[in-house]
């Protein structure tokens, strides 16, 4: 079986970012995938300073383990100042070839004002740095406030067919790439 870690890149309580990011997650699920949710938000990182071990944060290990483990990854990151949240590049600075090399990864990004693609951008330069392959398709969410209903929901249906071949091409994809059902 396919399994999928999705990462969401926002520590505020109610994060659009991981509203999309369990809009993703219910999707991969719906197509036969197992998916865990790491919320930053709940774990204790350090900011990475080059070290390979931090033996004070047991949730690096976790992190390092959970990805390890995973076929394929979903981000999703609010675009702060033009590119990605230091939260995320954080995690992802925490972890190395071992634990990214070879993963099928979706992007997805959340503004608060006009869509556009810097942080996704970004976001493909730093996986192809450590060897992972990311789909072509990907989501950049403009005005984010408007595009989910109190529970998490998608208003729009374009935007909502956008996630279902998001979702049909991360788990299509890993299948191929990592030789898994």
């Amino acid at each position: 079986m396919v399994k999928i870690v999705g990462i969401g890149g926002s520590l505020r309580p109610s994060s659009y970012s991981r509203m999309a990011l369990h809009a993703a997650a219910r999707r991969i699920e719906a197509l036969g995938a197992e998916v865990e949710i790491l919320d930053l938000q709940k774990m204790r990182l350090p900011f990475c300073n080059g070290e390979k071990n931090y033996p004070d944060y047991p949730d690096v290990q976790r992190l390092q383990e959970t990805i390890t483990s995973a076929d394929g990854l979903v981000l999703a990151t609010p675009e702060y100042h033009g590119s990605v949240s230091g939260v995320l590049k954080n995690a992802l600075d925490l972890m190395s070839f071992e634990q990214l090399s070879d993963k099928v990864v979706g992007l997805i990004s959340v503004l608060g004002g006009q869509s556009n693609s810097n942080a996704l951008n970004d976001l493909r330069v730093i996986m192809r740095w450590v060897h992972a392959w990311v789909i072509p398709e990907q989501i950049a969410i403009g005005q984010a406030w408007k595009a989910f209903d109190s529970e998490g929901k998608l208003l729009d249906e374009n935007l909502s067919q956008r996630f279902d071949k998001f979702a049909q091409s991360l788990v299509e994809n890993t299948r191929k790439l990592r030789g898994v059902n």
